[in-house]
């Protein structure tokens, strides 16, 4: 296990995942049975990793991050994510390698994920020691923690001892077709606790019940009943901020010239937590977001 130092007071504390990235921007469709030119590159990724490295971008005092790799890669990881000013503590799985995800992203810079879950899915409740909270003023989980039995409940260990010390939790969803695997109520009984919820427009249809015609709004509104703060991400329509049954706000997207989505909404959540741990309110942190994920979109990866 590789740890970095002490903590300091106000810091975000993200569990989540890292993986290695695999990006392939092809202008043209795909061509089955043959080869379709592309630009390819190799990069660090993972949710819960984005997110901690936007956060410390745009202003977090302090970043840690709790994940799981394979050995082969992991002093790479660790690099990558101390060079963009995060902490991390990375457990090391001589098992399994670090997860991988092939992104293919098209014309219209949406992407397409073939993902192998590796390490990252394989944290337990044995990675987690209750010194991790130490002068956290925020825990983040990422959603994809809830997709398998060990890590989902790793991710239940440090949900409740953050709300035992009084420490507010955020979940981001982070996946409609896991969610789907898993079911919506599972999940929702499984973040029970959490104070912000982040999902995007199809994962909050889904979590709401919802059939795909509903309106995203009515989704938020809903499912901020049972999470206090919903703020659904839109894409280039920007967000919706909703509180207690209610939307209270709408915000738009910030302009770009979008070239790969990959880790957009990552980015928007770590812009997001960054802005509420530093005193903005949450119409003023999904401005952050949405600044965040639009710089997000114009370049390739999902890492500042």
């Amino acid at each position: 296990m590789t740890a970095a130092g002490p903590a300091v007071p106000g810091a975000l504390l993200i569990v989540g995942d890292v993986v290695t990235d695999v990006v392939a921007v092809h202008p043209e469709p795909l061509a089955p049975a043959t080869d379709t030119a592309a630009r390819i590159r190799t990069l660090p990724g993972g949710a819960g990793a984005n997110a901690a490295c936007w956060a410390a971008l745009t202003g977090a005092v302090e970043v840690r991050l709790l994940a799981r790799v394979g050995a082969e890669s992991a002093r790479w990881h660790e690099r990558a994510l101390v060079d963009a000013g995060v902490r991390p503590r990375l457990v090391i799985d001589r098992e399994e390698p670090t997860g991988t995800v092939v992104a293919l992203v098209g014309k219209d810079a949406e992407r397409t994920f073939l993902t192998d879950s590796g390490a990252a899915l394989r944290l337990c409740p044995a990675d987690w020691t209750p010194s991790l909270l130490d002068g956290v003023a925020h825990l983040h989980l990422s959603g994809y923690l809830f997709f398998a039995d060990s890590s989902r409940e790793l991710a239940l260990v440090a949900l409740r001892a953050a709300r035992a010390r009084g420490v507010p939790v955020s979940v981001d969803p982070a996946s409609a077709g896991f969610l789907a695997g898993l079911g919506p109520r599972r999940f929702l009984d499984a973040v029970t606790g959490a104070g912000v919820l982040l999902p995007n427009e199809d994962e909050a249809r889904l979590l709401a019940g919802l059939p795909e015609p509903a309106g995203v709004a009515r989704a938020a509104a809903q499912l901020s009943r049972r999470v206090p703060l919903v703020v659904v991400t839109r894409g280039a329509a920007g967000a919706l901020v909703a509180e207690r049954g209610r939307i209270t706000a709408e915000v738009t997207a910030e302009p770009a010239e979008a070239v790969d989505s990959t880790g957009a909404g990552d980015a928007f959540t770590g812009g997001f937590l960054a802005a509420l741990l530093t005193g903005a309110d949450p119409v003023e942190a999904a401005r952050a977001g949405c600044r965040a994920a639009a710089l997000a979109v114009t370049r390739m990866g999902g890492r500042p």
